[in-house]
């Protein structure tokens, strides 16, 4: 390592950092969904994956094999080279969400001074991947879900990226280790009443750009099957589900950083892996709270979606990010 450029050093370490990152960021979503299971099969009175291995530990890893050894089928009359590139196009986005998340002081791949910026337009891409799925297939249920989605996720995407905007202006910067850094002494979810609506609305909007209950139209089990991933099957049907997986736990970590003080928590100024520790259970308390929501309540109709954000959310957000710059600009004002 002595003997290379400063250049290829920073390089070759930023590309351990990266593969580290994706590898545990894929182990982490194998075991998300049996959570999520285990989750929901408690809710329900039910005993959920319980077979393979202890507990059914290793329902994860059974889950993988079997998508592994299933046939690759491509529909006759599918535009082949957007099919085939749809799962690639939607899942890089959903990773590289990752690469600004600082999980802990000094932990992580590149801290940005405008990571929240990259964050929300890289999150925002995997929209593109979504509508080539549904439109490659040449399946009427798998476009009508992508253009579903492409409505939903574009109308809930505004009133998002208002709500992420009322932590920056609370910390006065666009770095997200700048925005964990001040809520040392207060997290913004407790800064009411800003920066406990910005959770709420936080909440509303990432159950709707998740597809999750009770936003989830585009994927309808009663009129779409499986939505604009119907013809897709095999290791291109995971690498959809990993994407979504982990777009959800991006927006987690995302949720956890923003409002709830992220690594911040005891002995966390000990050691980084205690800050890493508790922004990694501050984040699946994010989850788990979308997850209590979409097993407790019903699908709603599209046009309810839609009125819910631009004649609900829209306007609140957008009027709680005035408010804050207000409260922001009074506080300076008056030292």
């Amino acid at each position: 390592m002595q003997y290379l450029p400063p250049l290829a050093v920073e390089a070759l370490h930023g590309f351990i950092v990266a593969f580290i990152v994706l590898n545990v960021i894929i182990g982490m979503v194998t075991y998300v969904t049996l959570l999520e299971r285990k989750f929901a099969a408690r809710m329900q009175s039910r005993i959920g994956p319980y077979r393979v291995g202890p507990h059914g530990l290793l329902q994860p890893i059974a889950d993988a094999v079997k998508l592994m050894m299933k046939e690759d089928v491509v529909p006759r009359q599918a535009d082949r080279s957007v099919y085939n590139l749809a799962p690639i196009v939607f899942l890089v986005p959903c990773m590289l969400i990752f690469a600004t998340l600082p999980f802990a002081p000094g932990l992580g791949i590149a801290d940005l001074n405008i990571g929240i910026l990259f964050f929300l337009a890289v999150s925002a891409m995997e929209i593109v991947g979504l509508f080539m799925g549904g439109w490659g297939s040449n399946n009427k249920y798998a476009l009508l879900s992508a253009m579903r989605a492409v409505n939903q996720i574009i109308s809930y995407d505004l009133p998002f990226i208002f709500v992420a905007l009322v932590p920056v202006l609370f910390a006065g910067s666009l770095r997200l280790s700048d925005i964990a850094a001040a809520q040392s002494s207060l997290w913004y979810v407790a800064w009411f009443p800003f920066g406990t609506l910005a959770f709420f609305f936080y909440i509303v909007a990432t159950l709707a750009a998740e597809n999750r209950v009770p936003f989830d139209i585009l994927e309808a089990e009663s009129e779409l099957v499986a939505g604009f991933r119907v013809e897709y099957s095999g290791m291109k049907f995971a690498l959809i589900q990993l994407g979504e997986y982990a777009h959800m736990i991006g927006t987690s970590f995302l949720g956890a950083l923003l409002f709830l003080g992220a690594w911040d928590g005891p002995w966390a100024d000990t050691s980084p892996w205690w800050g890493a520790l508790w922004f990694l259970l501050k984040a699946m308390f994010v989850f788990l709270l979308v997850t209590w929501i979409r097993w407790s309540f019903v699908r709603i109709r599209a046009d309810q979606i839609l009125a819910i954000s631009w004649k609900l959310l829209l306007p609140a957000s957008l009027l709680l990010l005035m408010a804050t710059a207000l409260q922001v600009v009074w506080r300076s004002a008056n030292g």
